[in-house]
């Protein structure tokens, strides 16, 4: 049924478009009396309980960040049955991200290119929804995910990251830096051990008890993740997550054209897979045994979930995917998961 709404409607629709559409839907999901009712039936398998970074997760999936830029739709996330929600990104100082269009479509890959920017309402105006999330009885467990604000010189980047943190890290319940999306001119050079070891020593003196983690791409060459993953344990970081987009664009069944017309920008989904899990391979050999390691990147399936946790994955988070299967997507995950418990 979704499958023909998603051919017939929304392939139709500007993809932003569609993106606000269904977002708006989602936040009426989060309502009451609505959100117990559906969270009745997407309500995670007990036996899928998973304890990391000292919380306790009613499954190990959860919703990346990006789909919920400024924590408007966790709520209704929660009852479709996602275990966390990691909204943001998030800056320091609000903006409005790229010119539009910035969002496109690769429906033969099961894949997105996005050039968003970090639009958001900046930090303070997700401080505040997330400190109104914390008093509900039933909510998902909740990451923030803070980057740069683009009007903020790259030297300047450390003091705009502990604005942010100080804002959203009390409130949060876990806090990730992301140095890693290809939209904000010169954010993926904080990746650089030499630039990121200061600059994650200051957020995470920034966050106190909130556990920190930080994001990589999937570009990196094998070398620099391990030596990423080592600082981040150096550091003394509570995890990390791999991976963030990619800007390859290889072997993509896409028509070529129909990719160069959308430009450039960070693609996420199926074709992501494979790097994504060599990614996740290499962080969790170069960590010990208590550092929690999130994988995403191409992950669709109960079986590409289950994939990851056996590579060494403590949670596994999902974004594209949710376009393409639906909104009963966690729903589907969680009983494959709990079918295999």
């Amino acid at each position: 049924m979704y499958d023909f709404v998603f051919r017939t409607l929304f392939t139709r629709m500007d993809p932003e478009t569609a993106h606000h559409l269904v977002m708006r839907v989602i936040r009426v999901l989060g309502v009451r009396p609505i959100a117990p009712i559906v969270r009745a039936v997407t309500r995670p398998d007990p036996r899928l309980r998973t304890r990391a970074l000292g919380i306790e997760f009613d499954s190990p999936f959860g919703v990346a960040a990006g789909f919920d830029k400024d924590a408007v739709g966790a709520a209704g996330l929660h009852a479709l049955g996602f275990g966390h929600v990691e909204v943001g990104t998030v800056t320091a100082i609000p903006q409005d991200g790229n010119p539009r269009p910035r969002l496109f479509r690769l429906v033969p890959d099961r894949a997105i290119i996005n050039r968003m920017g970090f639009n958001n309402k900046g930090a303070y105006a997700a401080a505040s929804r997330l400190a109104r999330l914390r008093r509900r009885r039933s909510r998902p467990v909740l990451g923030a995910n803070i980057g740069k604000s683009r009007i903020v010189d790259v030297a300047e980047a450390t003091a705009d990251y502990v604005t942010s943190a100080k804002l959203v890290a009390p409130v949060a319940d876990y806090l990730v830096v992301n140095v890693s999306s290809p939209n904000t001119p010169g954010l993926r050079g904080l990746q650089a051990v030499e630039t990121l070891r200061p600059l994650l020593e200051a957020v995470r003196e920034a966050a106190g008890a909130t556990p920190l983690l930080v994001k990589i791409a999937p570009d990196l060459p094998d070398d620099e993740v391990s030596a990423i993953a080592a600082l981040a344990v150096d550091a003394g970081l509570a995890g990390l997550i791999a991976t963030n987009t990619t800007i390859s664009r290889e072997g993509l069944r896409t028509d070529a054209a129909v990719v160069e017309a959308a430009g450039a920008g960070g693609l996420s989904g199926a074709p992501l897979k494979s790097r994504a899990l060599e990614v996740l391979r290499i962080v969790r050999a170069s960590v010990p045994d208590g550092f929690c390691v999130i994988a995403a990147g191409g992950v669709e399936t109960a079986a590409d979930v289950r994939e990851r946790l056996e590579a060494g994955a403590d949670l596994v988070q999902g974004y594209s995917a949710f376009i393409y299967r639906g909104p009963l997507w966690a729903r589907q995950i969680n009983r494959g998961l709990a079918r295999g418990a």
